[in-house]
């Protein structure tokens, strides 16, 4: 018996298990499957579910590779199909079955969302019955025909215009002259003088005018020239086949003087579409490419409009998928005083070097200068292979921006270095010290190193080391305060801090303080401590501000008199300073005397920064000077040059600088 049950149990197990194989799919699981697969965007695979006439229509290269156009084109994301079962499916039983889905996802022009029914259709293939989707155009977008096709039209907003504090432009939406020649009638004399004056090749406006679209008779634009620029112009306009007309541009007023703050725009580039892909970005725009034009972009850049609609193929109107408005990019107002800008650009006179000025009180930014410079206009309509290779190896290196990057300070530091000594206690103002000789080193263990001045004299207090700037006497003030205290001490004055401002600056370095020697020479200015001119700037605030440090700002939108540091230096001791400060120009021995005015008191500090390997060689040297007028002091105005050995050190900088405190006091 119970062999028998044995036996029956089997037989029905087997036929449990045939009959489950034998279990036709559902239309539904067949179409869940099928969504799957489209929510993860394989369209190779989704075509092995369509059915044999949607097979006949499309092969499955066309149909993986149009999806996948349509969905990179319009920058198709957060794609979410979405297909719910029924409770109770009675289609399963018939030929054919249908069911309704949603489509949500995100584009280049907003949201599209549609519902649509799919149907499935039950066939035989390797005589087995499954279900397939009949698939049409329409799935991909509802109202696609058989021929339609997606059209995708932008419209470029305005770019914000960059102004200085009075409204005058330093970055302006204007016009250029592009300049091109009719198809069909360029002959070889004119080929010529027309690759001559354009500064293009002969090869370069050939490929232009064999361009695919090109047809005889039509205009070919060639290249773009600046409006100013009319003596060229009209050499161009006597050749018989060259025309001009007038096309939107950008355009930058105050051309070298600005170049490195402002920067310049020029079209977008392979790699920077690809960096920022998702930030609304196509390849038809334009971008900043230096300076404030790159640092601002995305808000100078505004949105485009953009419309993704379907092109009927029998004419008829056409269908609108998504639309986004164009939004015009926001103006940009600066703190920067384009003509003193201008004044002191000018006044450097192509001398490589970095100037800024500001507002001490306020912190309002009123200029930030590099010399020498480079054309804006010319960089944004591009410039020649040959333009390009020049500005690269000019020696006085024009492309770098020179007010960002951190240099030895020289002796404009001694500003700094007082003030710890005097907050720690380890100088006073009083104590005098025996200094003979214009060389000095601790003890025998600095072997052949000597800490140098120029001004012999003793006793020397901090008043006289302040006026004939003495090295001595600041080298062994760093030594007294101590290399954790002195480090301490500068990092209050924001050293070693990056500073929160619109224009990227280098962080403003200490150095190493790893032996006695590079202590000494951080307190004047030398061993390895850098700063950069704003940052130099904000440290000399104190002294203007009963001691607290005022932060720096760039944008008129932001709150003027911000301390950025409470306190770096007591009021008492400030105010110390900034009389030694006055006494440094007022004196007849000071280092600054030559910038002294009557009518108009200066205070300040000369600095001569040696750039060399090692003690004994014959280096470079950068000269500063930094000064603010002490009754007024609206104004405060920091300049570094270049290379001034053998031409006056600081005083090449001080008599700048006094010059353009003359035009503007």
């Amino acid at each position: 018996m119970k062999k028998i049950f044995g036996i029956l149990l089997i037989v029905l197990m087997s036929a449990l298990i045939i009959a489950g194989c034998s279990k036709e799919p559902t239309p539904q699981d067949r179409f869940s499957d099928y969504i799957a697969l489209w929510n993860q965007q394989k369209f190779d695979k989704m075509y092995d579910y369509l059915s044999n006439d949607a097979k006949q229509k499309i092969t499955k290269d066309e149909f993986t590779n149009r999806y996948q156009k349509i969905y990179q084109d319009l920058q198709i994301q957060d794609l979410k199909i979405d297909f719910k079962k029924p409770k109770e499916d009675k289609q399963a039983d018939k030929e054919q079955a249908q069911y309704s889905f949603t489509a949500k996802m995100s584009s280049i022009a907003g949201s599209i969302q549609f519902t649509h029914k799919a149907t499935l259709q039950k066939e035989d293939r390797d005589d087995k019955k499954n279900w397939y989707v009949d698939w049409n155009t329409e799935y991909i977008f509802p109202k696609l025909k058989e021929g339609d096709t997606i059209g995708l039209s932008t419209v470029a907003p305005k770019r914000g215009e960059i102004v200085d504090r009075n409204g005058n432009g330093l970055a302006v939406n204007g016009q250029v002259y592009e300049v091109g020649v009719i198809a069909g009638k360029v002959n070889e004399p004119v080929m010529a003088q027309l690759a001559q004056l354009l500064q293009m090749t002969p090869e370069q406006i050939n490929k232009a005018l064999s361009a695919s679209w090109v047809k005889p008779e039509l205009f070919v634009p060639l290249k773009s020239v600046s409006m100013d620029d009319t003596e060229r112009i009209a050499q161009l306009v006597a050749l018989e086949p060259v025309q001009t007309r007038k096309v939107g541009a950008r355009i930058y007023p105050y051309g070298q003087a600005a170049a490195q703050l402002v920067g310049y725009v020029g079209p977008i580039t392979a790699d920077e579409l690809e960096k920022r892909k998702d930030k609304g970005y196509t390849s038809r725009d334009v971008i900043g490419k230096r300076g404030l034009e790159q640092v601002l972009d995305e808000q100078l850049k505004g949105t485009s409009a953009v419309k993704i609609a379907i092109k009927k193929k029998d004419g008829s109107s056409a269908v609108v998928l998504a639309e986004k408005p164009v939004v015009d990019g926001k103006n940009v107002k600066l703190t920067i005083d384009a003509e003193m800008q201008k004044t002191i650009f000018d006044e450097m006179g192509g001398e490589a070097g970095a100037a800024a000025a500001m507002n001490p009180v306020s912190g309002e930014t009123l200029a930030l200068v590099s010399s020498p410079s480079f054309d804006p206009n010319q960089a944004a309509l591009g410039f020649t292979a040959d333009e390009w290779k020049a500005l690269q190896e000019n020696p006085k290196k024009p492309l770098t921006t020179r007010f960002k990057q951190a240099y030895a300070p020289g002796s404009v530091m001694k500003a700094i270095t007082a003030s710890v000594g005097l907050e720690s206690g380890a100088i006073s103002p009083g104590d005098t010290e025996t200094i003979q000789g214009k060389k000095w080193q601790k003890d025998a263990s600095w072997g052949g190193y000597f800490v140098t001045r120029v001004h012999e004299g003793s006793p020397i207090n901090l008043e006289k080391a302040f006026v004939f700037s003495d090295n001595i006497y600041f080298a062994q003030a760093a030594l007294k305060i101590g290399k954790d205290a002195f480090a301490s001490g500068l990092k209050k004055f924001g050293f070693e801090e990056e500073l929160t401002y619109p224009y990227p600056l280098e962080t403003s370095r200490i150095g190493a303080l790893d032996s006695d020697i590079s202590l000494a020479d951080t307190g004047y200015g030398q061993g390895q401590i850098q700063m950069s001119i704003v940052h130099l700037m904000a440290d000399y605030t104190p002294f203007i501000n009963n001691g607290n440090m005022i932060k720096p700002i760039l944008l008129d939108e932001e709150q003027r008199s911000q301390v950025w540091k409470e306190a770096v230096v007591s009021s008492e001791h400030a105010g110390l300073i900034a009389a030694d400060l006055r006494k440094v120009v007022g004196d007849t021995g000071g280092t600054a005397h030559a910038a002294d005015m009557a009518d108009y008191p200066l205070a300040g500090k000369t600095g001569t920064a040696e750039i060399k390997q090692k003690q004994g060689e014959t280096g470079t040297e950068n000269g500063w000077f930094i000064a603010y007028n002490t009754n007024n002091p609206s104004l405060m105005m920091a300049m570094m040059i270049e290379g001034v050995q053998g031409r006056g050190g600081s005083q090449v900088p001080v008599k700048k600088v006094k010059s353009v405190f003359m035009k503007w006091k």
